[in-house]
């Protein structure tokens, strides 16, 4: 079965994997291809620009987070109908969970799912030293195919040149284009990475913008044609979405906009399969929690950057309190459980008043309070204390718990290593806490919720 794709890897962080891979994505899609996207890694923002990008939902890739078999299907699924599929790697190639293998890695979905490899490099003030840089990646493990090279950061079509014929000569691969030093690729960041696309209204014309700009130095059809030198692919049986799709039997609401839109494409897809229709409602917009909903999915995102909208939100805030009283299953996940506390105090001591749910203050850091990977069970007592098992996800923060009521319980117990600790918050139906859960890392959790909230509902 042909399936075409590509991973968009770096030697390391900062060299231009994201602004290629997206440009990449936008470029194709013009040509009139059905492009899917994927990013190697935890990260919930790249993935909203992939979908900005090609028009259809971005996906994770993750080694880490759950099992070999899981990440293929989640890749077979999302590729299915699709023309070509684009990879975005995490980090350096090699860089992962460990420094002693290729776990949670670019590389490592790269054998998974027998992908070409177009390396990006940094090229600036290089030479022949660049086909020695890429050498060295074509060695370090054999499993993992350099098929084509993008210089970043060179100085003109001289330095290129010279960049081109090194690599070309030496190492057998093509260069399919370049990225001059000074072109204007910038993205908007901020201390968690991207800025959300969800905050940056239409992006059409900057995505064109991006993809025109690419296309004056980088040979596009050069880089369909390493896709398509991917090895054929095989379908296997399902594991995550195995079976038919349970009849909607339940509505969970879900809050969406430019506050909060961090969620994992898959964990939506989850909830859907095992039968909950997603009502989107709008935090920001002071709307409630939609009519009908039995469940609520409140993921993160950058409340501390809409502070002064979100502190008028009443109508959202009432509706939350009242839907807590009555007994409403809430999975709240960092800028969620932000959103549930009483207050958030910015950067410079002002205090915002929030929904009032959890007795817990947040405040906001100047340093990164929270990073990583983790590895959780949940807490006995709580709304989803029959799970059982572990989950695993990631947790990204700039901000941390200033107060809290001693009489709340925790959610979950994280572990890291040998080490365990109390974590998040667990409140009558609510469970809150700082950790993004991959729910197909258990997909058993996502389908408890889901039957948590239609039991709900045929209670009320």
């Amino acid at each position: 079965m042909n399936r075409p794709r590509l991973v968009i890897a770096g030697t390391h962080s900062g060299v231009g994997k994201t602004t290629i891979a997206i440009a990449l994505m936008r470029a194709l899609s013009r040509r009139g291809l059905r492009v899917q996207g994927f990013k190697v890694g935890p990260d919930y923002i790249d993935p909203s620009y992939h979908a900005a990008a090609t028009g259809r939902a971005g996906y994770n890739l993750d080694t880490w987070m759950t099992h070999a078999d899981i990440v293929r299907e989640i890749f077979d699924r999302a590729s299915q109908r699709s023309d070509i599929s684009i990879i975005e790697g995490v980090m350096g190639l090699f860089d992962g969970k460990d420094p002693l293998s290729n776990i949670g890695s670019t590389a490592a979905v790269c054998t998974l799912i027998a992908a070409p490899v177009l390396l990006v490099i940094d090229a600036a003030a290089s030479a022949r030293s660049a086909a020695a840089l890429v050498h060295g990646f074509q060695t370090f493990d054999p499993q993992v195919k350099i098929a084509g090279v993008i210089a970043n950061r060179v100085a003109g079509a001289g330095h290129f040149a010279i960049v081109r014929t090194a690599i070309e000569s030496s190492c057998g691969v093509p260069v399919v284009g370049y990225l001059p030093t000074n072109a204007d690729f910038t993205l908007a960041e901020r201390h968690l990475g991207l800025v959300p696309a969800a905050e940056q209204g239409s992006l059409d014309e900057w995505l064109d913008g991006l993809a025109v700009s690419l296309e004056r130095t980088v040979d596009i059809e050069a880089v369909s044609r390493l896709a398509h030198t991917a090895n054929a692919w095989t379908t296997q049986a399902p594991r995550l979405f195995a079976g038919a799709a349970t009849t909607p039997t339940t509505r969970i609401a879900i809050a969406q906009d430019e506050a909060f839109n961090f969620y994992y494409q898959e964990n939506l897809d989850l909830l859907r399969f095992y039968g909950a229709k997603l009502l989107p409602f709008r935090p920001l917009a002071n709307e409630p929690v939609p009519q009908g909903a039995h469940g609520l999915y409140l993921g993160g995102g950058f409340p501390e950057v809409h502070l002064e909208r979100l502190t008028q939100a009443d109508k959202t805030f009432a509706s939350l309190r009242a839907l807590v009283a009555a007994g409403m299953p809430v999975w709240a996940e960092c800028g969620g459980m932000m959103l549930l506390a009483d207050a958030i105090i910015d950067r410079a001591g002002k205090r915002f008043a929030m929904a009032g749910v959890l007795p817990v203050t947040v405040e906001m850091t100047e340093r990164l309070a929270g990073f990583g990977y983790r590895e959780i069970e949940m807490a006995p007592g709580g709304v989803l204390d029959g799970v059982g098992g572990q989950l695993r996800g990631h947790e990204f923060h700039y901000s941390r718990i200033a107060a809290r009521d001693d009489s709340l319980a925790p959610a979950y117990v994280v572990r890291q290593g040998e080490t365990r600790r109390w974590e998040g918050f667990s409140k009558g139906s609510v469970i809150a806490g700082y950790t993004h859960v991959y729910f197909p890392s258990h997909p058993k959790m996502a389908r408890q919720f889901v039957q948590t909230c239609a039991s709900w509902n045929s209670s009320v």
